[in-house]
């Protein structure tokens, strides 16, 4: 077990983010089931015992007469599933499509939001302290590149591997609301005029942004790679441990200094604009968070065998690594006291958090009981509110629905 004096077990640095692998030029076949192949007018991809793919051909779901079977909601699985991956219904995942219209009721723009008194406030040379300036400018240097990489892991990767038409409906919602996140913080560093080299690279340059990004792109690449397929339980189990490092570690924990930090500016009437925007974000990824454990949660159910003892002790180890490399983030973005908050308060913050997203998954909790210190926090996140924190303006953004948060 890491001590909180031991560095994180992680790869060496290399001084840049490598790039993502660029998707496969090949062409793709009528009717594709990505992630497991694709059948054309001859053949057709039939539910199989897990690990095991065959082909068979299309008379062996056809009826009497030789019309080829609807789809039945017992041949949909998450992953290395038999059915049309193009045809929505019937409902096999009613959850996953209710968090889809969920995430559709609560939609959000950027511009929507009044960025005057924080641009008066930044411009004030007495405005905001040093240490409070430093908090802006590293989280937004995390947080642009940390919401383009979630997307790019939703397109290019696990998009192509998920065959539940609901689940992927939910992804493509997600994938958006990842390009509106990056947009807000464009928005932020436009509107207060920073220097767009120092936070746009702020991922190459500075180490415990890095840190963090590079303890991510394993795992981008491995579901990126034209050549990965599931279908296996090798494969099947990368994954999965895939999903639960986007879904509980990055989501569910790398973001969440950042929250306390910028919205904890805003419960002291400074940066507003910014703060009900990170509102926003936050409750996004709180439902994003909680359609991949879900997501993690029936994988697991439909395929019993991943879940080994030894998989469960890979899965602790990026647990503890990922607590390690936020809590020097957080001594990073305050090296002092600031906003009533320190660096220290954080070890318990993160503990707290990572205890709960284990359990959500079914592990035990890794740390001995911790308190949250940040109640608040969850008022945040759980409270439904018909106006914003900070009642800078009425939220009338949604469609199709009241706003939710939960």
């Amino acid at each position: 077990m890491l001590s909180w004096d031991d560095a994180p077990n992680s790869a060496p640095l290399t001084g840049r983010v490598p790039p993502l692998a660029p998707p496969s030029a090949a062409p793709v076949a009528a009717f594709p089931i990505l992630g497991r192949g694709a059948f054309d007018e001859h053949s057709v991809l039939v539910p199989q015992a897990p690990g095991q793919t065959t082909e068979s051909t299309a008379d062996s779901t056809a009826d009497s007469n030789g019309v080829a079977r609807r789809v039945r909601v017992d041949d949909k699985r998450v992953i290395n599933g038999g059915a049309d991956v193009n045809q929505l219904v019937p409902f096999k995942y009613k959850w996953a499509w209710d968090k889809y219209l969920a995430g559709c009721a609560n939609h959000w723009m950027p511009q929507e939001i009044n960025m005057s008194r924080d641009i008066a406030l930044w411009k004030d040379p007495n405005g905001l302290t040093d240490d409070e300036r430093l908090i802006v400018r590293r989280n937004l240097g995390f947080f642009v590149t940390a919401d383009s990489l979630a997307a790019n892991n939703i397109v290019l990767g696990t998009y192509r591997h998920i065959t539940a038409p609901e689940c992927r409906q939910f992804l493509l919602r997600q994938a958006f609301e990842e390009a509106i996140h990056t947009h807000a913080y464009q928005y932020i560093v436009e509107s207060l005029g920073l220097e767009e080299g120092e936070i746009f690279n702020a991922y190459h340059e500075v180490k415990s942004i890095r840190d963090k990004d590079e303890f991510l792109i394993p795992f981008i690449d491995t579901l990126t790679d034209p050549h990965f397929k599931t279908g296996t339980p090798e494969t099947d189990q990368a994954l999965l441990k895939s999903l639960i490092v986007f879904s509980c570690l990055m989501e569910g924990l790398f973001f969440y200094v950042g929250f306390v930090q910028i919205l904890a500016l805003g419960r002291q009437n400074k940066m507003t604009g910014a703060a009900e925007q990170y509102m926003y974000i936050l409750r996004d990824e709180s439902m994003h968070c909680n359609f991949g454990i879900d997501l993690v949660n029936t994988i697991k159910l439909e395929n019993p065998h991943l879940w080994t003892a030894a998989f469960k002790e890979e899965i602790r180890t990026l647990f503890l690594q990922a607590v390690e490399l936020e809590y020097r983030y957080a001594e990073d973005t305050m090296p002092r006291g600031v906003l009533g908050l320190n660096a220290p308060m954080f070890k318990g913050y993160l503990r707290y958090i990572a205890n709960r997203r284990a359990q959500q998954i079914g592990l035990e909790p890794m740390f001995a009981t911790e308190d949250n210190p940040f109640p608040w926090m969850s008022e945040m996140i759980d409270l439904k509110k018909e106006r914003n924190f900070f009642e800078t303006r009425v939220i009338e953004y949604q469609t199709g629905g009241a706003l939710s948060w939960d």
